[in-house]
């Protein structure tokens, strides 16, 4: 795999969409994740999972942001990140099932400089996962602080 290009904040553009490689979401890996962060049955038993409202065995939102926050060292341009600022929700779009590839599709829809740390700027964007299918799976919205290249 290519190192990743690093995205100071001046060379973000807004409206660019980064697309990530594609990742493999393992029948193991969800009912490991779910056994210790979200034990509900339909995230840890095939059975119960086949009984529930999604029919099959379906990662689990802390999962699948997991998933998202890994697969975003991936995208072939990488900001250069000081610190998050928080987020705007968790959209659960459909069920993400045992087998199923996703990968991080991030748009910029906003960049302002701090107003309080001039070395440092504001990026907003877009994250979504999506299948092979093209369907969206997730999203959310995110802000981070993001270094400048030159913070003079």
């Amino acid at each position: 795999m290519n190192t990743p290009e690093l995205l100071y904040f001046e060379d973000i553009v807004l409206g660019e969409v980064l697309k990530s490689r594609w990742y493999c979401v393992e029948r193991d890996a969800i009912i490991d994740f779910a056994r210790a962060w979200d034990p509900q049955p339909f995230h840890l038993d095939e059975d119960a999972a086949r009984d529930s409202i999604f029919g099959g065995l379906a990662a689990c939102a802390p999962h699948l942001f997991a998933i998202l926050s890994r697969l975003s060292f991936d995208l072939p341009r990488r900001l250069v990140i000081i610190a998050g600022l928080g987020g705007d929700g968790l959209d659960l779009i459909a069920p993400v099932f045992a087998d199923t590839e996703v990968r991080l599709i991030r748009e910029f829809t906003a960049a302002r400089s701090s107003k309080s740390r001039p070395e440092v700027g504001i990026a907003t964007f877009a994250d979504r996962l999506e299948n092979r299918d093209g369907q969206t799976v997730f999203k959310t919205a995110g802000s981070v602080l993001v270094a400048r290249r030159d913070p003079a």
